[in-house]
């Protein structure tokens, strides 16, 4: 028995050798295949409701837990944000109207002090997302599984950005008022220099910082933008550190999702139903940041994000609770249009 074992193993050896002789590139193929392979789910509950920090997460959890604390406050103030619209209708209708000019200016001043505020909070998230990626891909965890299954209070955080990120872009997207006041409040700045009359709350901001936050508000969706171009740049700034740490980390957390709302045991275990909003956002917040950063995106045969499933679990919550979602995989992914992706994943997002 032992020698018919050797034997056969052996033989096994020799036909690895011929094949690898024959095939060289055939091991390579075979890792991508195994690496692609979208069988090998993680499967474990990331506790989004009640992670704690460990000890060896506790520093990076502290920095981004004073940026977090600041997120409902700015998400409060943005869906509060009603604009100067009528203040400005009325002074560029009456232009020789002294009084109206001043008061268009009262009201929009204060309103850029609150866009400033929120641009601001966007660097400051960035930070936070460099501190956690470099904590989430490092080499302390041999993958990215291990990582947010034993640092499930820094996937949470990661997990609170993402959602924080979707609900700033939704809220921007239907608000017309913010570049329309900023773009008065520019003229305006501009003309009184040209006049040289002082300007209460020129100081606010200043012309470089104007032309950043004009930037930052001119793209549809201004903090998905900041989060993609600070993975992008954390990637770049980490050259020792292979992209597909970073990649696979992302991957990972929109499978986790997906399994989490598909399987009914660990489904049950969420206790809130903001809880499996806040999975599916996340999920597909995810997604989204995936396409940007990784070289072929989230859409094509060789992506590691099960795609068809993660759409399948969007398309069986109650639509209004989704539409908003499935839009934001339609119209601000950058991958999707792409020839190579799959036309039934195209058909499922019409």
């Amino acid at each position: 028995m032992v020698l018919q074992s050797h034997l056969r193993s052996l033989w096994g050896q020799e036909q690895r050798s011929r094949a690898g002789a024959r095939y060289p590139n055939m091991g390579n193929l075979l890792k991508v295949l195994t690496c692609t392979d979208l069988e090998q789910e993680p499967n474990f509950f990331l506790d989004f409701e009640n992670a704690q920090p460990t000890e060896a997460e506790r520093e990076v959890w502290e920095q981004v837990d004073v940026v977090l604390k600041d997120a409902k406050g700015i998400l409060d103030e943005l869906q509060a944000y009603k604009g100067a619209g009528q203040e400005i209708r009325d002074a560029i209708q009456n232009p020789n109207d002294e009084a109206l000019q001043e008061q268009a200016w009262a009201a929009v001043v204060p309103l850029v002090g609150k866009l400033k505020k929120f641009y601001e909070f966007s660097q400051r998230l960035e930070a936070a997302l460099h501190s956690l990626l470099g904590a989430l891909t490092n080499e302390t965890y041999s993958d990215p599984t291990q990582h947010l299954e034993r640092e499930q209070a820094l996937a949470k955080q990661f997990a609170e950005i993402l959602h924080f990120t979707l609900r700033f872009d939704e809220l921007k997207m239907t608000n017309p008022a913010i570049q329309n006041d900023f773009s008065y409040y520019r003229r305006t700045l501009s003309r009184m220099r040209i006049n040289n009359v002082p300007a209460e709350g020129e100081n606010e901001v200043n012309n470089e910082l104007a032309n950043r936050i004009s930037l930052f508000y001119a793209d549809a969706t201004p903090m998905l933008k900041t989060l993609s171009d600070g993975t992008t740049k954390f990637v770049s700034e980490n050259k020792t550190l292979p992209i597909e740490n970073t990649t696979d980390c992302l991957s990972t957390m929109a499978s986790v999702c997906k399994v989490m709302l598909e399987t009914p045991e660990y489904r049950s275990r969420f206790t809130s139903e903001e809880t499996v909003s806040f999975c599916l956002r996340v999920m597909v917040g995810v997604i989204i940041l995936y396409d940007y950063v990784h070289p072929v995106g989230a859409f094509a045969k060789s992506s590691k994000i099960d795609m068809k499933g993660c759409i399948k679990v969007l398309k069986d919550q109650p639509q209004n609770s989704v539409e908003g979602l499935l839009n934001a995989l339609r119209y601000t992914t950058k991958h999707l249009n792409d020839e190579s992706t799959n036309k039934t994943i195209k058909s499922m997002l019409q």
